[in-house]
């Protein structure tokens, strides 16, 4: 599409922006003294709807289906948003390579709404028909079904599937045009990197597991990464620090729950600047991520207040708004 395209559907989202939850309104989720006076709140602020039952999950639920229906209604190229959804499509990958090689149907959870159903990825996993999955997908299908027969390492599957999730995400970002696209998956890809260096230090993982576990990408020097968690947890945080990180490794020096909470912050900061942009694709892609980031901090309050956590351990976990 061009510019000029555009205009009306960055007018849309600027529109909807103004009822994106802000931090204020995030606190007055937390005031709730319950999940049923979440629940309710939610309600008077226009989530679920009116034959949506007062219940997290299908609110939650229906907020991200109102999302992608908004999207769709402003007749753009969807590729643009295609990045987005790798994720989901490659949880999927594994699930049913997981369910088909180990004959253990039903174990997995599979996400709806992507491009290949539930079962024809079965089917596809099934008879080893890997020409039918895209072109990213289609080799490490074939490595992690050859693996999981051979070796039954389950672990090992996982990250043949996951690093080719994050090698689809960085390619589809250099192939984009958009800014936002790029940005996106970079930062993505960075935060995965470390999220797995620092699994690795406290497992004890090798440096041939993180080598193959990690995607290299721009900012981050993986090998270094990788050699600073081979030492352990407190030369991760010293690697951080030298590359300009230092918000991770305090964060990672707090806690667990703060180290998950900078990692989502960060890839909502790298979107953030699409607020002023009036005239491409990026203002939605962005739109798309607060509605998720504000999902699943939503989620989170609504878990802590169903399990009875501390206000503050639940602040803790809080993601920061894109508004």
């Amino acid at each position: 599409m061009s510019k000029n395209q555009y205009t009306y559907a960055v007018a849309r989202i600027r529109a909807l922006e103004v009822a994106l939850f802000s931090a204020s309104v995030i606190e007055q989720l937390m005031a709730c003294k319950d999940e049923e006076a979440c629940l309710r709140f939610l309600a008077d602020k226009g989530w679920g709807g009116a034959d949506v039952p007062l219940d997290a999950d299908a609110i939650l639920a229906r907020e991200k289906e109102k999302t992608w229906e908004t999207i769709g209604e402003m007749r753009v190229d969807m590729e643009v948003f295609d990045v987005l959804s790798y994720a989901d499509a490659f949880h999927n990958l594994k699930a049913a390579v997981k369910e088909v090689c180990t004959g253990k149907s039903g174990g997995s959870v599979f996400y709806e709404g992507t491009a290949i159903p539930k079962e024809e990825m079965m089917r596809i996993i099934q008879e080893k028909d890997f020409a039918a999955l895209p072109e990213s997908m289609r080799e490490a299908a074939a490595e992690a079904v050859d693996t999981l027969l051979h070796s039954g390492d389950g672990q090992l599957c996982d990250v043949i599937i996951d690093r080719a999730a994050l090698e689809a995400m960085l390619e589809a970002g250099r192939r984009s045009k958009e800014e936002v696209v790029r940005d996106y998956a970079q930062s993505t890809v960075a935060v995965t990197n470390i999220k797995i260096a620092v699994r690795c230090a406290r497992t004890g993982k090798s440096l041939e597991f993180m080598k193959r576990a990690m995607a290299p990408c721009p900012g981050l020097d993986v090998d270094r990464l990788a050699h600073a968690a081979l030492a352990g947890e407190s030369s991760v945080m010293d690697y951080l620090r030298e590359e300009g990180y230092e918000e991770a490794a305090d964060a990672l020096k707090e806690s667990a729950s703060a180290f998950e909470r900078w990692c989502d912050n960060r890839v909502i900061r790298a979107v953030q600047p699409q607020k002023y942009n009036a005239f491409s694709a990026g203002p939605l892609v962005a739109y798309v991520i607060a509605r998720e980031n504000e999902i699943k901090t939503v989620r989170i309050i609504l878990t802590g207040k169903q399990n009875g956590l501390p206000d503050d351990a639940i602040r803790e976990r809080i993601r920061e708004m894109y508004v």
